[in-house]
């Protein structure tokens, strides 16, 4: 089966949540102080990618919950696809919790059990058409690791993919809160040899393999199957392969005050520029720019770029400190 006029460049499958994001203090016994936003890190892609200017969809499930109807209209206002969506009346849509102090950010979920956790391989009936009718399918490892069933709707949506002649895009995402790390091993690297590009961090890399140098890791990646390997450096930028040739793109100097979310505004903005028509190097210089900016503010999605921003950034000389 394959699409010659796909009506779709990106279908995101993942985990949509809501986010309370802490802010800083102004004295040190403050009480902490919250702004809700929403995140989930496919999601985040997502709305990335439609913010860049590509047509988008989003794959999940919702509770029937105020918080559900509120990310729904968060998807509609941003111009996100939410036709496939699933509700579901039996299960609460997910949260989290994010704090800030001296070694960064960090995590605090309140998702056992929630609707999109509850995703099952039957759910491809409503998804078979958007995946058929997209240039790519984006997932990650979280998608893999809210439970079994989302692990067996993920791997039967990257093979619904692959027979539609879409393109499947796998980012790392390694959270071992959620599965132990010989699960994240097994299904991570089995999913890698089912994706065209393989989106991985240096950080993930490490926990998953044990290799802790860059070209270490885009060997073992494109051992695995992956033909395109785009490796997430931070405040150094990206590495780029694909198979042939590689190509370092450096980091920009800006003001960074929160990470949350960055690897995702990258991977939707490089997917947004691959689905344009850019190249593998273009796009990802695109996207280390888009990332960049997206950590000069507080949240996972508020701070996500428009395409003339990231443009601006492309031709301004850099400011600042690393992100």
């Amino acid at each position: 089966m394959t699409h010659t006029t796909p009506t779709l460049d990106i279908v995101a499958l993942g985990e949509a949540m809501v986010e309370f994001n802490q802010r800083p203090h102004e004295h040190a016994d403050d009480a902490p102080l919250y702004l809700q936003g929403f995140g989930g890190d496919t999601s985040n892609a997502a709305i990335a990618a439609a913010r860049a200017g590509a047509r988008v969809a989003y794959l999940t499930r919702l509770g029937t919950d105020r918080w559900g109807d509120r990310l729904m209209d968060l998807w509609q206002r941003e111009n996100v696809d939410t036709t496939p969506v699933q509700r579901d009346a039996q299960s609460p849509t997910g949260m989290y919790f994010v704090s800030h102090d001296a070694q960064g950010h960090h995590f605090s979920y309140a998702r056992a059990g929630s609707a999109a956790s509850r995703m099952q391989v039957q759910d491809l009936a409503h998804w078979a058409e958007p995946i058929a009718n997209s240039q790519w399918l984006h997932l990650s490892g979280i998608s893999l690791a809210i439970s079994a069933t989302a692990c067996d709707t993920a791997f039967a949506a990257m093979a619904q993919a692959r027979s539609s002649d879409t393109r499947v895009a796998l980012d790392s995402n390694l959270r071992l809160s959620l599965w132990p790390l010989a699960r994240a091993q097994a299904c991570i690297r089995h999913a890698v040899s089912l994706c065209d590009l393989f989106l991985p961090s240096l950080e993930d890399m490490t926990a998953l393999t044990g290799l802790t140098q860059a070209q270490d890791i885009i060997s073992w990646s494109h051992a695995q199957g992956a033909a395109q390997v785009v490796l997430k450096l931070g405040a150094e930028g990206a590495l780029a392969s694909d198979g042939h040739k590689q190509h370092q793109i450096p980091g920009h100097m800006v003001q960074a005050v929160d990470a949350t979310g960055a690897g995702d505004c990258f991977a939707g903005n490089l997917l947004a520029r691959l689905s344009a028509g850019d190249d593998l190097w273009a796009a990802t210089a695109y996207a280390n720019a888009a990332a960049a900016l997206s950590v000069q503010g507080y949240g996972a999605v508020a701070p996500l770029p428009t395409r003339e921003a990231v443009l601006e950034m492309l031709h301004t000389p850099s400011k600042g400190t690393p992100a």
